[in-house]
């Protein structure tokens, strides 16, 4: 068994349902989990959004944190988890914004800021983030990005139990 069939068993035996909000990996978290038989029953939507406004309108990132973080930021992707959380009966969302690039003036090349919230009843939701520097060609820092955030998932959830 492969590591992220791993995790699509481990989401159904917590009974999580997931919902992504997803910049730089464009969607490629919630598609390696859907390659996983059975993953309709653990995944509820995934939003695309790479600019800043379909983060700000989709997503309800306010322009004061990308503002004053940045887009590929912990705190914009903090914002998207939350707002991805709330769309669906998803209880549990990962977020990620990053670059694969260099650019002028931005963070290294493959900086990634990821965001994993947890609903738990009658409580706030639980958001863990984190930022990681992957190294390769642009894909492949997609790839491992999505790898790595659902990965991150259990370790995460297990915390939390």
């Amino acid at each position: 068994m492969g590591d992220i069939e791993k995790v699509a068993q481990y989401m159904q035996e917590q009974g999580l349902v997931l919902a992504t909000g997803e910049s730089c990996t464009a969607g490629l978290i919630a598609a390696t989990l859907a390659d996983i038989p059975g993953a309709g029953a653990l995944l509820d939507c995934a939003f695309v959004v790479y600019s800043p406004s379909a983060k700000m309108k989709c997503l309800d990132v306010r322009k004061q944190t990308i503002d004053a973080y940045g887009l590929t930021s912990v705190a914009v992707s903090r914002e998207m988890a939350l707002g991805a959380l709330v769309r669906g009966r998803a209880n549990v969302a990962i977020a990620n914004t990053g670059v694969t690039d260099d650019m002028p003036d931005g963070p290294p090349a493959g900086t990634q800021c990821f965001a994993w919230a947890f609903k738990r009843p009658g409580t706030e939701p639980w958001v863990f983030a984190e930022t990681k520097i992957f190294v390769g060609m642009r894909n492949e820092i997609r790839q491992a990005s999505a790898d790595f955030a659902l990965l991150r998932l259990t370790e995460l959830h297990r915390q939390l139990e």
